[in-house]
C-alpha cells in the first residue's frame, strides 16, 4: 500500500527545491539587513534562519515517508510527514508572535524605516518567496500545505514592506509598516492553525474530513450481496491516503470465490470515493445476524 511510484518523490523535489530558495534568500537578508542597517530586515533574517531549519527537517521527513513498510511500521512512514507538518506549524506560530509582539507596541510609538533599503529587499522577498510558493503549488500532503503556508505568509509579509515602502517614499506615514503587519500575521496564523487542526485530526486517527462513517456503511450496505456492515473504521496516514477496516456480514451463505468476488465489489465502491485501502471481513451467516436485524438489512 506503501509502493514507490515516480509522482510520490515529487513532494521531496517540491520541497528540496523551496529549501534551497529559502536559505539562499536568508543570506541575502543578512547581508542586505546589514548594509541597509535595517533593524526590521534583519530580524525576517532571523526569522527565515529559523524557517530553514524547519524547512530541513520537513525536507528529511518528507524523504523517510516514502520508505515502504517494514518490520518496525508495518504501514509504512506516511505518516512522519505529519511531524514535519507540527514543526513548521510551530515556527510559524512561534514567528506570528514574535511579529505581533514587536508590531503593536510600535503603532503607538512608530519608527520611520530605511525606506529604499526596504524597498529593494521587498521586491527581491517577493521575486524568491513567490517562486518557491509556486514550486510548492499542487502539494496535497498536510505536511506540503503547512510549507505552502510558510511561503505565502513571506509573500504576503513583502507585499506589505514593498506597499509601505512605496506609501513612505512620498509621505512620511511610519504607522502603516506595523499595522500591515499585525493584519497578515493575524491572517497567516488563522490559516496556520486550521491547518494544524487537521494534522492533529490525522494524528489521532480521526474519520478524513469530508467523509461520514454512516455515510460510508450506507454506501456499503448497498452493494449487491451485502447484508449489513459494522465494525468500520476509517482514519488517514498522512492526510491523503485514507485507510479503512469493516466486517460485512453478506445476506447468504457464500462460498470462498463468492466472497472474494463480494470484497472486491466493495473496494472498488470505497475506491470511488477515496478509500485507497480497505481491509474487509466477511462473515458467515450461521448466526442469523440477518434476521435478528432484519430492519437494517436490504
Amino acid at each position: 500500500m506503501s509502493g514507490h511510484h515516480g509522482h510520490e518523490h515529487t513532494p521531496t523535489r517540491r520541497i528540496g527545491v523551496a529549501l534551497g530558495l529559502n536559505l539562499t534568500f536568508t543570506v541575502i537578508e543578512l547581508v542586505g539587513g546589514l548594509l541597509t542597517n535595517s533593524v526590521a530586515v534583519l530580524s525576517d533574517a532571523v526569522h527565515d534562519l529559523g524557517d530553514t531549519i524547519s524547512l530541513v527537517l520537513a525536507w528529511r521527513l518528507t524523504r523517510l515517508a516514502e520508505r515502504r513498510g517494514d518490520e518496525t511500521f508495518s504501514y509504512g512512514y506516511r505518516r512522519f510527514s505529519l511531524l514535519s507538518a507540527l514543526v513548521v506549524s510551530a515556527v510559524l506560530i512561534a514567528g506570528g508572535v514574535a511579529v505581533l509582539t514587536e508590531a503593536i507596541p510600535r503603532m503607538t510609538s512608530p519608527r520611520m524605516p530605511h525606506v529604499g533599503g526596504m524597498l529593494a529587499i521587498a521586491l527581491l522577498g517577493i521575486a524568491v518567496n513567490g517562486a518557491a510558493a509556486l514550486r510548492m503549488r499542487g502539494g496535497r500532503t498536510l505536511n506540503e500545505r503547512i510549507v505552502t503556508w510558510h511561503f505565502l505568509e513571506d509573500v504576503l509579509g513583502w507585499v506589505a514592506v514593498l506597499i509601505v515602502s512605496i506609501v513612505m517614499s512620498f509621505r512620511p506615514v511610519p504607522i502603516l509598516d506595523p499595522a500591515l503587519s499585525v493584519l497578515i500575521t493575524v491572517y497567516v496564523l488563522w490559516n496556520v492553525i486550521r491547518h494544524l487542526k487537521r494534522t492533529f485530526t490525522v494524528l489521532l486517527q480521526g474519520v478524513p474530513g469530508g467523509m461520514r462513517l454512516a455515510e460510508i456503511e450506507d454506501r456499503m450496505r448497498a452493494v449487491d450481496g451485502v447484508c449489513d456492515v459494522h465494525h468500520t473504521h476509517v482514519w488517514s496516514q498522512d492526510g491523503e491516503r485514507h485507510v479503512l477496516t469493516t466486517h460485512v456480514v453478506p445476506d447468504r451463505a457464500e462460498t470462498i470465490s463468492e466472497a472474494a468476488s463480494l470484497r472486491e465489489r466493495l473496494r472498488a465502491e470505497l475506491r470511488a470515493i477515496g478509500i485507497r485501502h480497505a481491509t474487509i471481513e466477511v462473515e458467515t451467516t450461521d448466526s442469523c445476524y440477518c434476521a435478528e436485524h432484519e430492519g437494517e438489512c436490504r
